[in-house]
């Protein structure tokens, strides 16, 4: 009885710690992983030692989260070309018992562009950045927890700060969908100035393979230069058919893409399945995210 009890309390809590330690490591897999390894230290500690459930919870995750961060930096040095986040991709009608995750990236601080801005911060940062301006933990708690001093966590915070700031606020789903449908159309029809159009002037593009297939090594920035580099996709994978070769999909919350994978033929190359994300700005597609990577997709969930 006593362990069941405890089930459901931490049942009542996961969707909490899912958006915690997404939003701390920017991955799936890790998050997931984060969640359930807080159950089993739950599972095997004294009751007496919590008062608070939902924040000895949140310190205990907040602490494998930073180990996984840690090892995540290390990954990163040996990565070929950018890194990115995995994005959670969901079917644009939510399902009757949606995934836990699929409700933690509708808000707005789990939108993809938060979330690359969050992968440029240090580990320290990053969590002393979620944790203070995210869920109101106190400074003193978030020092435990990175194992400085209080005025060093907040340090950390405020530069954090200043670099978030530079994200654009997420925009309505209306104006976000129309925007891209914009871009799309203009893409379809091979007009370079066209497609320059449906993007922002300081537009970026950030491609994420490791190796694995071709997209852009640097990030890409401005319309013009963007332009051509997905019209020059477009011609040599022979994507002119649009309709037929991409699904629209939720990607963390707002309209996106999921272009199935294509064996090589007909003289053209094969790639395999990729994801397309974006962020709007002043009614125009401001940064596009192409995840090719195979390793950051298993936040697909589209059945």
């Amino acid at each position: 009885m006593v362990a069941a009890l405890l089930s459901d309390l931490f049942e009542s809590h996961r969707a909490h710690l899912l958006s915690v330690a997404y939003r701390l490591t920017g991955s799936v897999g890790d998050a997931e992983d984060a969640v359930q390894e807080s159950w089993l230290r739950l599972a095997g500690a004294h009751q007496s030692e919590i008062d608070d459930l939902r924040a000895w919870l949140t310190t205990v995750v907040s602490r494998i989260c930073l180990d996984r961060l840690r090892s995540a930096a290390a990954r990163r040095e040996s990565y070929v070309g950018q890194w990115l986040p995995e994005p959670v991709v969901t079917a644009r009608t939510p399902s009757s018992a949606p995934d836990p995750l699929e409700a933690v990236v509708r808000k707005q601080e789990c939108r993809f562009a938060a979330l690359v801005v969050l992968d440029t911060l240090t580990p320290p940062q990053r969590v002393a950045f979620v944790l203070h301006d995210g869920l109101s933990v106190p400074f003193d708690e978030i020092a435990d927890i990175l194992g400085i001093s209080a005025d060093a966590a907040r340090q950390l915070a405020v530069r954090a700060r200043k670099a978030v700031t530079r994200t654009p606020q997420p925009v309505p789903d209306a104006e976000h969908e129309a925007a891209v449908q914009r871009f799309l159309t203009a893409l379809s029809s091979g007009d370079v100035t066209a497609v320059a159009a449906a993007l922002h002037p300081d537009a970026v593009m950030i491609g994420d393979a490791n190796g694995t297939t071709a997209t852009a090594v640097n990030v890409l920035h401005g319309a013009d230069r963007i332009a051509r580099f997905y019209l020059g996709l477009v011609h040599k994978y022979g994507l002119e058919d649009a309709p037929s070769v991409y699904e629209f999909a939720s990607v963390n919350g707002q309209l996106g893409l999921v272009v199935a994978g294509r064996p090589a033929r007909d003289g053209r190359a094969g790639y395999p399945t990729r994801v397309v994300g974006f962020t709007v700005r002043d009614g125009l597609v401001w940064g596009t995210y192409d995840l090719a990577n195979p390793a950051k997709l298993g936040g697909v969930r589209l059945g």
